[in-house]
């Protein structure tokens, strides 16, 4: 059994414009990159979890979403972080259309795709973390059994969110950079035994 960094992708890894789906429009939050490389460096699997009901809603195909996605993990790979998967959910209980319009169990705040990533990676949950930047994000980490909930800024630079429900939050950070960096993150994530 491994343990995994899950990260939330818009607000967390990449600047949210709101249904970012072209290359051209993202835009990695600063010291995202060198963050995952130190995580990666210290034994840490990274697993992107994103909510995208912009597919379910018709704004962009399942192509679109993937294609950027490649893109995406390219530059992970480039930078010595690679990727160890991307679990994405395109549904929505309301605006999406046809037979995306579900109430799923993968949408955050359900904890889907991370119960998917833990059987299909050998994850252990309960020594692994989630950095997300809102309260569906920490709620899904919550319910899958993940103890080390830290809740980032939107962006980097938005103001902190107070906790969600009192413990949820384990930690608060303005962005992944700075959680990788703290010593109060380090007994967390400190180096790996087996690096």
């Amino acid at each position: 059994m491994r343990r995994a960094a899950f990260l939330d992708r818009d607000g967390v890894i990449n600047i949210d414009a709101g249904y970012v789906w072209r290359v051209e429009d993202f835009e990695f939050v600063p010291g995202t990159l060198d963050a995952c490389r130190e995580l990666a460096r210290r034994g840490w699997l990274l697993v992107v979890v994103t909510n995208q009901s912009g597919i379910g809603r018709g704004l962009y195909a399942e192509r679109d979403f993937q294609t950027l996605t490649e893109w995406m993990r390219a530059r992970f790979d480039e930078c010595g972080a690679p990727l160890a998967g991307v679990y994405h959910c395109p549904h929505h209980p309301t605006e999406a259309v046809g037979e995306l319009r579900i109430r799923c169990d993968c949408r955050k705040p359900r904890p889907g795709m991370l119960l998917a990533a833990a059987r299909e990676l050998s994850l252990d949950l309960a020594s692994s973390v989630m950095f997300g930047d809102t309260c569906e994000d920490l709620e899904a980490a919550h319910s899958a059994g993940i103890s080390q909930r830290v809740l980032l800024s939107k962006d980097g630079l938005a103001p902190l969110l107070s906790d969600c429900a009192p413990g949820l939050a384990t930690a608060h950070f303005s962005s992944l950079r700075e959680a990788v960096a703290s010593a109060q993150l380090a007994p967390v994530l400190g180096e790996a035994i087996d690096a």
